[in-house]
């Protein structure tokens, strides 16, 4: 039976392939962007399909529709991008929230949240696990993003609770592939058009500082299939790649895969940089039967194929 599903952040990187992917299973789709980081090229093509319907909306508006299901992905995701305007970025995912739950509430729709790793801080446990609390800088340069998706999980939890709204929640770990910003800051993305343009890769600290890549196929597969689980599984749920490697190992990939003459150039490193970051999946492996299936050099293989042929 064809679903009706609305996605939040629709023309954003991860948005446009769930859009994609929820056409492509024969589902309507109802994406709501308002373009802060989203754009209309990232969506352009399913325009054609009569299935998709885009409307610019603010998240931080109230908003009415019949739907389904509702993918809560509005919020930009880079330091860069959030920290542009940080009031705005915890508007979006707090007013967000609400204006999502009180939707999924009064049309007893299915709700899923996109929330984050970053709600683990930098972390004091590793690998992480759902039950870690997070170590969490409240009044840092990046706490209007943390913060904003630890309230939006607090939100969702409580009106679970309170309302008996059916609830998802997805922690999401790094995510790249087609489509990303060239210029959204982020670590994949920085070094490829670095490495494209045989400028100097950026490396900030020591460059021994690990994260977790997890390729944009399996990040979308795996949201729907935490959506699609009963409605007694709530999560949170972390989903991401446990591969775990340092920056200068990510770097050294990217100069050889694509030929590049770059040297390295350390920086300091940002305020409240996480130093590890690598997700436990057992739980996403026992709930939603999910484990990524792209390798690190083939999932950079399909991004630096895309990075090549932007105009």
């Amino acid at each position: 039976m064809k679903k009706k599903i609305l996605i939040t952040g629709g023309a954003g990187f991860l948005g446009s392939h769930l859009a994609e992917r929820l056409l492509n299973e024969g589902n309507e789709v109802i994406c709501l962007d308002n373009y802060f980081t989203g754009t209309k090229e990232n969506i352009i093509h399913l325009m054609k399909d009569p299935y998709f319907e885009l409307i610019r909306h603010d998240v931080t508006q109230p908003f009415y529709i019949e739907v389904d299901e509702i993918y809560n992905l509005a919020c930009p995701a880079s330091p860069i991008q959030y920290q542009v305007n940080p009031i705005k970025t915890i508007k979006t995912s707090v007013a967000g929230a609400l204006n999502m739950l009180g939707l999924a509430k009064r049309i007893k729709a299915r709700i899923l949240q996109a929330s984050t790793s970053e709600v683990y801080g930098d972390p004091e446990s590793h690998p992480q696990k759902e039950e870690y609390w997070g170590h969490v800088n409240p009044i840092g340069s990046r706490a209007c993003y943390d913060e904003g998706k630890r309230c939006a999980e607090a939100l969702f939890v409580n009106y679970h609770r309170q309302n008996n709204v059916r609830i998802k929640i997805a922690r999401i770990f790094n995510t790249y592939g087609p489509r990303m910003d060239p210029a959204d800051g982020r670590v994949v993305s920085n070094f490829i058009m670095q490495a494209l343009r045989n400028d100097p890769i950026s490396i900030y600290g020591d460059g021994n500082q690990t994260r977790s890549f997890c390729y944009v196929s399996d990040m979308v597969d795996g949201l729907i299939r935490l959506m699609n689980t009963e409605d007694d599984f709530t999560g949170p749920v972390n989903i991401g790649n446990p591969g775990e490697f340092t920056i200068l190992e990510l770097a050294s990939k990217v100069i050889k895969m694509t030929g590049s003459a770059s040297t390295l150039l350390h920086e300091p490193l940002p305020e409240d940089d996480p130093v590890r970051r690598q997700p436990d999946i057992s739980l996403a492996q026992q709930k939603l039967q999910w484990n990524p299936a792209v390798t690190l050099e083939q999932g950079l293989k399909n991004t630096i194929e895309y990075f090549r042929n932007l105009k």
